[in-house]
């Protein structure tokens, strides 16, 4: 019995097919992950310039505050993630108690987080995520009319 000799030909190929899967694949979940990410910030961004400017419009604080959860989720929801958790938080200064008085600014904080795509959960529960937050400020009073009778002399 002779023993047949296996060349080499057409390993090169096989070889070049594996190594670009292998490649391929962590560099194809990066690019995704990062563009994820970066939608997330970007409505994160929208969503905090949205609360602000709904809180500043609305009659009250009470309304300001309801107005500004809808126009955040609202922002979010816009970008695809409107199942993500939402946190906003609002602030003033120098009226704390009062923010539609006199020329309060009116700082509002917006935080979620964005889950990366493409993790099955055998790997470890839940997929990792990546929180995020943005910062929005708003003068109130910029222009606004006084009253000829609130008008210092």
């Amino acid at each position: 019995m002779r023993k047949r000799d296996r060349g080499e030909d057409g390993s090169a190929l096989v070889e070049l097919s594996w190594l670009g899967i292998l490649l391929l694949v962590p560099m194809l979940w990066i690019v995704v992950s990062v563009f994820e990410v970066q939608r997330g910030a970007f409505a994160v961004s929208g969503a905090a310039r949205a609360a602000g400017r709904a809180y500043a419009l609305a009659p009250s604080d009470a309304v300001g505050r309801a107005r500004a959860e809808a126009a955040a989720q609202q922002a979010l929801a816009d970008q695809g993630i409107g199942s993500a958790p939402l946190d906003v938080r609002i602030s003033c200064t120098p009226y704390p108690r009062d923010c539609h008085r006199g020329t309060s600014v009116i700082t509002v904080v917006v935080t979620s987080r964005v889950d990366l795509p493409l993790m099955p959960e055998i790997l470890g529960g839940d997929a990792p995520s990546f929180a995020l937050d943005a910062t929005h400020s708003v003068p109130m009073g910029q222009f606004q009319e006084i009253e000829a009778d609130d008008a210092a002399p």
